[in-house]
């Protein structure tokens, strides 16, 4: 089998759902791949170009299953847009930092950016609110990820180092006593907690909108 960047890709997810983010390196992709290292720097420069298109394919998977329906609300679509993110994010071991600050290869996914903005600005938000608001949304799923993803490397286990009860003993209840029930909000019930931030973010947005739309 011939060996391309996106044999090499798609072996270096599967690599990091293995070895999460920092085992991720390009001698372990190419121990996997059964060719040496300096095979895979006729494709990738280093390990931050192969990342990015690591993030790249996964939008471009995420955005392959979308079915944008035109009826529904901008609210709607907002919220659906999220929750298919983190999803995706979710999908993949530190899927979320994989995907954080990393550059898009593939100039044709800035279409689904357009359809994005195209709804908000039909709804009756100017192009600066639209970018804010769908940046935003964004920016809060991808953190919320990168967040749920350190309690929960992958679906079914737990960090220990996010303990509540160990957590509980470091903090002093007489002083901090919010700050010690907060824990249960911060490290538990991952999905109400999202849900409940989108709402928060897409009531501010609504306020930007003239009145009467």
């Amino acid at each position: 089998m011939g060996l391309d960047r996106e044999l090499v890709v798609r072996t270096a997810l599967r690599v990091l759902n293995e070895e999460g983010l920092e085992g991720l390196t390009l001698r372990r992709i190419a121990r996997e791949l059964d060719v040496q290292a300096p095979a895979l720097y006729w494709h990738f420069k280093n390990k931050q170009e192969l990342v990015d298109e690591m993030a790249t394919t996964m939008l471009r998977d995420l955005m392959g299953t979308a079915k944008p329906d035109a009826r529904q609300s901008w609210v709607e679509f907002m919220a659906e847009m999220a929750r298919g993110l983190r999803r995706m994010l979710l999908s993949y071991r530190d899927g979320a930092k994989v995907f954080s600050g990393t550059r898009l290869t593939d100039d044709t996914l800035y279409a689904s950016m357009d359809v994005a903005l195209r709804k908000l600005v039909d709804a009756g938000f100017s192009l600066r609110d639209a970018v804010c608001g769908f940046s935003t949304v964004s920016n809060y799923t991808v953190g919320f990820a990168i967040e749920e993803q350190a309690v929960h490397p992958l679906p079914g286990q737990h960090n220990e180092q996010y303990d509540l009860n160990r957590r509980s003993k470091r903090i002093d209840g007489k002083r901090f006593p919010l700050a010690l029930a907060a824990g249960e909000e911060i490290f538990t019930e991952f999905d109400d907690r999202f849900e409940r931030g989108l709402r928060l973010i897409l009531s501010g947005m609504e306020q930007l909108l003239p009145k009467g739309r």
